[in-house]
């Protein structure tokens, strides 16, 4: 089975999220790790 999100894959999605959560403060605490999962699957497609 092949997971994409977009045209990504679903690792190379999770990896651009990571980096680009390096810009954002408010995830890069540790009272926020649940509003970075959120954030995370609220990009990701529905069906995945």
């Amino acid at each position: 089975m092949e997971l994409k999100q977009g045209d990504m894959s679903v690792a190379d999605y999770a990896a651009k999220f990571e980096s680009l959560c390096a810009f954002s403060p408010h995830y890069n605490i540790v009272e926020a790790v649940y509003d970075k999962c959120v954030k995370f699957e609220s990009g990701l497609r529905p069906d995945i």
